[in-house]
């Protein structure tokens, strides 16, 4: 069987060389520090677990490797500029939006979408870096450089965020794990709810958006959108062209993890659906540190990094999959104790989502 080498070594890096081992596939994350006489990359299968990987003679390589899957879509993707164009191509809902090219625009941009403006950089920026909310008295906000670099979208008085992580094999055939609710706090995702009551009408919207774009950039691997919540409908927010912060849940929640079903599918092996087997509830851990508390609650997964802990730094990750919401509930109420005063909001709202 083929190895596999990832472009990047972050903490997805490592999830996807997990995800391989029990599978007998050899994955290499690749970042900075990596000994390439020690990387088979002649006759490895290339991904990548970021947008924008580090930049060396090495990775540059493994960025024109003819086996790199996906290689023509991360352009696309990585700019939201192009990104947000294909939604429109293809008649998606997204929110309303315009390029920033410079400060004389303002104030037909206001005019044109709303009186509050997400100013989003086109390339780079996650986790709330590179955006910013502004209004009228605020344009001040955005910097000089940001301009003929950013896009401007309209602020969406949105009921709640959801995303949905799929993939699509080289035949075309796709599949999808349920909907995932998602609370984020200051741009970061800080927990992700599965339920077992998804939106049936809801879920086959997002799927056929999803399904939509991976036919049309011919995609491979597994891909999320992020999504508002309007109504009864939903907007695509964004895309990531690999496995996502929102699918976590899937290692101990589905019987075939995200990490696992990005291999299968880069690799050509067979893909079925998998298998959601209780309602779920992922915690980021950020900026938070080890805590051998968590160890002491039976359905708590612990996925540490190993990174240095640092203030809005994702260091790991908690996975709770019970099919009784008492149980789950009563766990997150145990985790109040074991986590900063910060996360009551959120556990708070997962509790609510587990109705």
């Amino acid at each position: 069987m083929k190895s596999v080498c990832v472009l990047g070594n972050g903490q997805l890096g490592r999830m996807l060389k997990q995800a391989g081992e029990p599978l007998g596939i050899h994955v290499f994350p690749v970042g900075l520090d990596v000994e390439p006489a020690l990387v088979p990359y002649q006759d490895s299968v290339i991904t990548a677990e970021i947008e924008r990987w580090p930049d060396t003679p090495f990775t540059q390589i493994l960025a024109q490797h003819a086996a790199f899957v996906n290689r023509d879509v991360f352009p696309i993707i990585a700019d939201r500029l192009t990104q947000k164009q294909l939604f429109d191509r293809l008649a998606l809902p997204t929110a309303k939006w315009r390029t920033l090219d410079k400060s004389t625009d303002w104030s037909t941009l206001f005019d044109v979408l709303t009186p509050l403006l997400i100013v989003k950089r086109r390339v780079g920026g996650y986790d709330g870096r590179g955006q910013w909310r502004v209004r009228s008295d605020s344009t001040s906000l955005v910097p000089d450089d940001a301009y003929q670099a950013s896009i401007v979208e309209q602020a969406i008085d949105f009921d709640g965020e959801m995303s949905l992580v799929g993939a699509r094999d080289k035949q075309g055939h796709t599949v999808f794990y349920p909907l995932t609710h998602n609370l984020h706090q200051d741009g970061i995702l800080k927990m992700s709810v599965v339920t077992n009551n998804v939106n049936p009408i809801m879920q086959q919207q997002a799927e056929n958006m999803l399904s939509t774009i991976m036919h049309e950039l011919n995609y491979v691997g597994v891909m999320a959108m992020e999504c508002f919540i309007v109504g009864d409908t939903l907007l695509i927010n964004e895309l990531a062209p690999r496995v996502h912060n929102s699918g976590h849940w899937t290692q101990n929640g589905a019987s075939i993890s995200q990490f696992e079903l990005h291999l299968r599918a880069i690799l050509n092996l067979p893909m079925p659906k998998p298998d959601v087997f209780a309602p779920s509830v992922m915690v980021n851990l950020i900026g938070t540190p080890y805590n051998l508390d968590w160890l002491s609650l039976p359905l708590v997964h612990v996925h540490w990094y190993e990174k240095a802990v640092r203030a809005g730094r994702k260091v790991g990750h908690l996975n709770l999959t019970h099919h009784n919401y008492t149980c789950l509930h009563q766990t997150l109420e145990a985790l109040t104790n074991q986590l900063p005063d910060d996360y009551i909001t959120a556990v708070r709202w997962a509790q609510d989502k587990l109705q």
